[in-house]
Order: structure tokens, then C-alpha cells, then sequence
């Protein structure tokens, strides 16, 4: 829909598919910048967990036909969405991976918004460190944030999975893209490391574990999770500790939004209004775990 149309109706209708989602803050910032817009937005969390491919493709036509401008897609599924799209753009098409999918014309668009909204997010951090990364998962979350780095010319960079094969798929995507190397663990992919960024979804409330040993951390790394919720992950907690720089998942849960929003609209909304939402959900939520 245009610009115009949009503001015509001053109807907009997006939503998220994922599990688990309850916590997520996307229904405040996507509702918060289509109101500063003048904009009527309902954002609809999709929580099924488990489902399998034809699950997925009837979720996906109900976006189709029920009015949607687009939906957000988050773990797990950002992988399993991509061969049940009518079209990909360029760089969602070549890491695999989507996060957003736009609803045009009867048709179902993949993007990927992580990419370019962590791109955003980390480039201060980059500019004053080295240019050796550690990416710890390659799931989707993990490749938007490969791709990310690559797109901002991190030339040494290390990859790490649990599952190896997945890490070597990755590597060969990003080969035309700067390259990487994959490391055989956690602790091989951090030695001479001056960044690293964990694109799982360890320490994601409920789960308190780190997907990096805090033995391995250290004063000159700067950290950043993808995880938000908590805020501070056990990872981040543990690198405050040890003296680190860190980088909370706030700015790249906004940029995205961001980024998502306007492929939705047309219309680029207020990253101010995006972060002034997000905070209030943050505030609300440790208000309320502080109280239980």
C-alpha cells in the first residue's frame, strides 16, 4: 500500500510469529511510531510453538488475506519461512534468513531487518576496536548479525555453532561477502578477539545461562547479546564484571523495528518514539519481576 494509502485509512494492521513471544516489546514500538504517525496500529502476537511447514504456510496466508500489512518472524522460524515466500529481496535471499515479510498485492515479500538494524546498532562499537569478531550461533539471528559485520568490512571474522555443520553453511554464504572462518569452540573463536556478539537465544528469560564461559572474557572485548530480554543477560552481567565494554539487544530490537516498520508503511517512523516505548516495556517488566 502507499504512502497515501495509508494515511487514507489510518488502518494499520502487522504482527509477529514466533515462540516464545509474550515478552516481546514489538506490539509497544510498532503501535507507539503508526500513533505519532497518525496511523490506527494493531500489532498481533502469533505464538504457536512447534509448528511444522504446513502450520507456517497457513499462518503465512492468513497474513495474506486478512488484511495485514506484514508480519515480523523471530525465532524459531526465521529459517523455516524462507521457501514458503512468493519473493525474497537480494539480501534476505542470500543469507537464507527472514525477519519480516511484507504482504503486497496478494503477495509475500521476505526481508531481513536484523541485518541492517544491527549494522546500525554496532558501528560505534566498531569504530574504536580492532576488526576481529566472534559470532557465537548461526541460526537466523546469528547470520543477520554475520552479515551485518560483513556488510561493515569486519575482515577477521569467527563463527562458532554447536552444531558444526551449521557454522561451515554459513561460512560458505558468507564467502563472497568477506568470508569467515569457523571456529572449533567457543574459546578458539574468542582467542585475539576484540568483539563478540552472542545471536543465540541462551539467556533469554526464563533461561539464566551464558552461551560464553566467564573465564573467557576480559577487560579489552566489547560484548553485545541480541537477547533483550533481560536487558543485562548473564553473558553482559559477566562482562560488566570483568571490566568490558557491552551492548544490550535495545538498539538493534529498535533499529529493526525501525527498519520493519517503514518496509511495512512506506513511512520511516520516529526511532525515538520506537525507544521511548521499548524502555517503558523494560521498566514495566523489571518493576513487575522485582515485585514477584
Amino acid at each position: 500500500m502507499s504512502k497515501r494509502g495509508y494515511a487514507a485509512s489510518k488502518k494499520l494492521l502487522t504482527g509477529l510469529i514466533g515462540a516464545p513471544i509474550a515478552h516481546s516489546a514489538s506490539p509497544a514500538m510498532h503501535e507507539r511510531a503508526a500513533e505519532a504517525l497518525g496511523l490506527r496500529g494493531h500489532y498481533q502476537l502469533i505464538e504457536v510453538a512447534g509448528a511444522d511447514a504446513a502450520g507456517l504456510a497457513m499462518m503465512l496466508e492468513g497474513v495474506r488475506r486478512l488484511g495485514f500489512a506484514g508480519v515480523n518472524v523471530t525465532f524459531p522460524y526465521k529459517e523455516a519461512v524462507v521457501p514458503l515466500l512468493d519473493e525474497l529481496a537480494p539480501a534476505a535471499a542470500t543469507m537464507a534468513a527472514v525477519n519480516t515479510v511484507v504482504a503486497r498485492d496478494g503477495r509475500l515479500i521476505g526481508h531481513n531487518t536484523d541485518t541492517t538494524g544491527f549494522a546500525r546498532a554496532v558501528a560505534p562499537l566498531l569504530a574504536s576496536s580492532g576488526n576481529a569478531v566472534a559470532v557465537i550461533g548461526t541460526g537466523g539471528v546469528g547470520k543477520a548479525i554475520a552479515f551485518a559485520l560483513a556488510s561493515l568490512k569486519v575482515t577477521d571474522l569467527r563463527i562458532f555453532d554447536s552444531e558444526p555443520a551449521r557454522a561451515e553453511k554459513l561460512a560458505a554464504l558468507l564467502a563472497k561477502h568477506g568470508g569467515a572462518r569457523v571456529a572449533t569452540s567457543v574459546e578458539d573463536a574468542l582467542r585475539g578477539a576484540t568483539g563478540l556478539v552472542n545471536g543465540t537465544p541462551v539467556g533469554m528469560l526464563p533461561n539464566r545461562d551464558t552461551p560464553v564461559p566467564p573465564s573467557l572474557l576480559r577487560d579489552n572485548l566489547w560484548v553485545a547479546d541480541a537477547v533483550y530480554s533481560p536487558l543485562i543477560t548473564p553473558l553482559l552481567a559477566a562482562a560488566q564484571a570483568k571490566g568490558a565494554r557491552i551492548m544490550t539487544g535495545r538498539e538493534l530490537a529498535i533499529y529493526q523495528a525501525a527498519d520493519a516498520f517503514e518496509l511495512f508503511t512506506g513511512l520511516a517512523p520516529s526511532t525515538e518514539v520506537m525507544g521511548e516505548a521499548f524502555d517503558e516495556v523494560m521498566a514495566a517488566r523489571s518493576s513487575a519481576y522485582h515485585a514477584a
